[in-house]
């Protein structure tokens, strides 16, 4: 059934009667949007909207705004990055009266979110990522993001207490900015702890690879990593496979504790729920939709899951103790003396980055410690 939905949603467009219906539907008025009490959202997923990762994280801050008052919610997944989610976008325009759609995967964006923002200017498209560029993309259009290396710094303090081979791991799709700064902060909060420990990180090459996640998380405890965390759309594989061979895990978008029991140590989440939110309520009040919008544990954009059993009492009050530090706005976690993995000086010893420097989003190297990074 959802199948045939799925199929009837996409073909719509191309019936005489979807050709009627264009345009009779508008969506929200300009910007600042027109205040509207009763919206449709549309929600779009590349992936299963149970994949305890990526997709999950969207589809659980979409459960929250259907619940609010005037909230009806359309949801479609396992959309390609194709020209398929443009037939999806324009039939939750035309057919469900969408007023206001999160196109949530990162290829959606250009060019397809951007046709769409084009043909349908009254109504609002808001991309998971940090694409958007004022002057260059239209004002219907806008990005939303959280700084979840916090989250990954947290995870490497964990981390740090929890290694004995003092080699930690990570499972990585692409190496594009934000996946490296997620790469840094992991291992950059393990030696907090200890300053001795190294990374070793694998690329995939896509986001979503099953078996090259099971098979760079085996060859990173081969060699020697007895924690592993990753960033790739679905986590399940890596935790699951790294779990059943003895290493701890450390989890990443959403929380995948049920997977690893008493192997999981903690883990970096969204909180989507509150960002969709605050867009809902401006949009229901008549505000102006955020085009650039970030947060991280001080905003509620960031949580992490519960520590797990193996995590020691010294480690708890040091990862608690960073947590408030992070929470209350304080927390550095890019400063200097730093040197990238081929030894030069990416940050001076008198700088330190706020958590939110947009220049920390253009981040291209590796920090020293992270060794034999492939693809």
């Amino acid at each position: 059934m959802t199948k045939l939905l799925s199929m009837n949603r996409r073909n719509f467009l191309q019936t005489s009667a979807a050709g009627a219906l264009a345009g009779m539907m508008p969506g929200l008025a300009g910007s600042p949007v027109s205040a509207q009490t009763a919206l449709t959202i549309g929600f779009i997923y590349v992936g299963p909207k149970d994949d305890y990762g990526y997709n999950q994280a969207h589809a659980e801050g979409a459960a929250v705004i259907k619940a609010m008052p005037g909230i009806t919610l359309v949801e479609e997944e396992n959309v390609p990055e194709t020209v398929d989610v443009q037939k999806t976008m324009e039939s939750m325009i035309n057919l469900d009266g969408a007023a206001l759609l999160f196109p949530t995967s990162f290829g959606y964006f250009d060019p397809h979110m951007l046709a769409m923002a084009a043909k349908y200017p009254d109504v609002e498209f808001r991309h998971c990522g940090g694409l958007w560029q004022e002057g260059k993309h239209p004002a219907n259009t806008g990005s939303y993001f959280g700084y979840i290396h916090q989250g990954q710094y947290l995870n490497g303090i964990a981390a740090g207490y929890a290694s004995k081979s003092k080699k930690i791991g990570f499972v990585a799709a692409k190496p594009i900015p934000q996946v490296l700064q997620n790469i840094n902060a992991f291992l950059l909060g393990a030696r907090s702890v200890d300053p001795a420990i190294t990374c070793q990180v694998i690329f995939t090459g896509e986001w979503s690879l099953a078996v090259k996640e099971a098979e760079a998380t085996n060859a990173l405890i081969d060699q020697g990593s007895d924690v592993i965390t990753c960033h790739v759309d679905g986590p399940k594989v890596v935790v699951e496979t790294a779990a059943g061979r003895g290493a701890f895990v450390c989890g990443y978008h959403a929380n995948q504790s049920a997977l690893a029991k008493d192997k999981y140590l903690t883990g970096a989440e969204w909180a989507w729920g509150n960002v969709y939110t605050n867009f809902i309520k401006a949009a229901q009040s008549g505000g102006k939709l955020g085009n650039f919008v970030r947060g991280g544990l001080k905003d509620g954009f960031v949580k992490m899951s519960p520590l797990g059993p193996a995590v020691s009492a010294e480690a708890r009050k040091k990862f608690e103790a960073t947590l408030a530090e992070a929470t209350a706005g304080k927390l550095s976690v890019f400063k200097g003396p730093l040197k990238d993995n081929k030894g030069n000086v990416v940050i001076t010893a008198d700088k330190a980055y706020a958590e939110d420097a947009i220049d920390l989003e253009s981040m291209a190297y590796l920090v020293e410690g992270v060794v034999g990074s492939t693809s």
